[in-house]
């Protein structure tokens, strides 16, 4: 008897539909088909086990099972379900009747039990798509499946339920739940805050410019001054994600396993701190089976490298292009996959490899050339990538035990979100372009058009503070993110000012 079943297989951050052909007839032995790697291979074995827990068995005969499309690749484990559904169906121990009309997903302990799987909400999002009733899932998965509506989602704990569910003789009422209201209740809410924070005023407004205008930043400054600190909180002043947005970082966060039993949407932005000991595919995504890399699970979010010139010089190299185009394309012999990587990049560094270079009361012990050489790590047009250079001073005493309460940073953002509907509403003729850091060289020429009194100053702070050209176009775009956050249509001499000096690297002799 002939019986097809529904499973799926994740592609970079979207799904596509597996047909399990079942075939069982007279004969013997147990052929799989259609190009499955090992872990799909050895389902057998933990199929077998598991359906002895419950007296049911593999038949005794022939049993071709055909996984189509036939050439591509079918990796992971979670196809145990979907194949002991069709072997039970094909053999006649259920009812075939319901098997084809759900998606069946689920990886088996040799208990019976189902385990949980990745990628489950592109999985969920794709079955809806193809009109499928519903879709059959381990019980940790329900959760993350359910954000997706029109479609019954049926969390079972064991094999068993599944059988009987398909059988006719469980009912499993289908998980619902409200996404606009978990997404509502919870929508930027972080433990980290800017009143945190004592002192530091200057950091934290250069932080409120790159979050205002999606900058990237970099900043230099002695052990403890609290870089790590201000980099924690800057996802608090970022604008609330939109429920695109959280649908889209859930995603790519489902597809690497990253999402926990409980959660089902991601309402806060994300953000990333790896080891400088990380590897360029770690970082940037990869593998056989490519997988979502740190850059990609920071979509929507921060990224944060402590110590940037710890880095391996091949880790932040590959960064260089994801950094411009906002995706990273990963390419394989037989496929190339598109994963999106659209964050703010904030980077820290001690200025020397003592940490005490330009320090206000320790002294540099550090030897000639020495400072230069280890700056000379980070490259060049990495830092081309890089609109903000800030350097950060330890607090001292009384700014750390002072009373005054820090500024909150839901009156940071408020100013931030106004400033990005001003931008909004300017590139809203421009798909590709959603805030100040992402204006093209033409645009910035259009748009942050500048006086005759800012034009002096500028050339004049490129001639003195020996600014290198790459720095032009950063300091109007920063100028331009500064204006509004003022609320000023144009760029005033005071907000080029302020840009400038947020161009530390760039100074000859900044670091001797």
């Amino acid at each position: 008897m002939l019986i097809k079943t529904f499973g799926s297989a994740v592609q970079g951050v979207s799904a596509y539909t597996i047909t399990i052909e079942v075939n069982v007839s007279p004969g013997t032995k147990y052929f799989l088909v259609g190009l499955p790697d090992n872990a799909v291979k050895e389902s057998e074995q933990r199929i077998e086990s598991a359906l002895k827990q419950y007296n049911y068995k593999i038949p005794r005969q022939k049993i071709v099972i055909n996984m189509a499309p036939a050439d591509i690749r079918k990796e992971g484990s979670a196809y145990d379900l979907t194949i002991a559904m069709g072997i039970l169906a094909a053999s006649g121990q259920i009812n075939p009747d319901r098997v084809g009309q759900y998606m069946i997903m689920g990886e088996l302990s040799l208990d019976g039990s189902l385990r949980p799987i990745k990628g489950v909400l592109p999985i969920a999002i794709q079955a809806r798509k193809e009109g499928f009733k519903g879709i059959i899932l381990p019980a940790q998965n329900a959760k993350e499946a359910a954000i997706v509506n029109s479609l019954d989602v049926i969390g079972v704990q064991n094999i068993l339920e599944a059988i009987e569910f398909l059988d006719g003789r469980r009912e499993i009422e289908p998980l619902l739940v409200d996404t606009r209201d978990i997404f509502n209740n919870a929508v930027d809410i972080y433990a980290a805050d800017f009143a945190d924070v004592q002192g530091q005023e200057n950091i934290k407004r250069a932080l409120e410019i790159a979050a205002a205008g999606g900058h990237n930043v970099i900043m230099i400054g002695p052990p403890g001054a609290g870089k790590t600190m201000l980099a924690k909180r800057l996802p608090s002043i970022l604008p609330p994600l939109s429920m695109h947005e959280a649908l889209e970082t859930t995603k790519i966060h489902s597809v690497a396993g990253k999402l926990g039993e409980a959660a089902s949407l991601l309402t806060t932005r994300p953000y990333r701190s790896p080891h400088h000991t990380i590897s360029d595919v770690a970082l940037v995504g990869g593998g056989g089976n490519p997988q979502p890399g740190e850059i990609s699970l920071a979509h929507n979010g921060v990224l944060f490298l402590d110590e940037l010139p710890e880095f391996k010089r091949t880790v932040l190299e590959v960064m260089r292009q994801p950094l411009e185009e906002r995706r990273v394309t990963i390419s394989r012999a037989k496929t190339s996959i598109d994963f999106p990587a659209n964050f703010m990049l904030i980077a820290s560094m001690n200025p020397c490899p003592c940490g005490y270079y330009n320090h206000p009361d320790k002294e540099c012990v550090c030897g000639p050339g020495i400072v230069q050489r280890y700056l000379n790590k980070v490259s060049g047009p990495l830092l081309d990538r890089i609109d903000l250079h800030v350097e950060v001073t330890p607090v001292t005493f009384d700014e750390m035990t002072a009373t005054r309460k820090s500024e909150d940073s839901v009156f940071v953002r408020e100013r931030v979100v106004k400033a990005r509907a001003l931008q909004t509403e300017r590139f809203k003729e421009i798909p590709s372009v959603h805030s100040n850091a992402m204006m093209q060289p033409q645009m910035v020429k259009e748009i942050c058009q500048i006086n005759d009194a800012g034009r002096t100053l500028l050339k004049t702070a490129m001639e003195r503070l020996g600014l290198s050209a790459r720095a032009y176009d950063r300091i109007l775009k920063v100028s331009r993110t500064i204006a509004d956050l003022a609320g000023s249509e144009s760029i005033k001499i005071e907000h080029l000012a302020e840009a400038i000096q947020y161009r530390s690297l760039d100074r000859e002799g900044w670091a001797g």
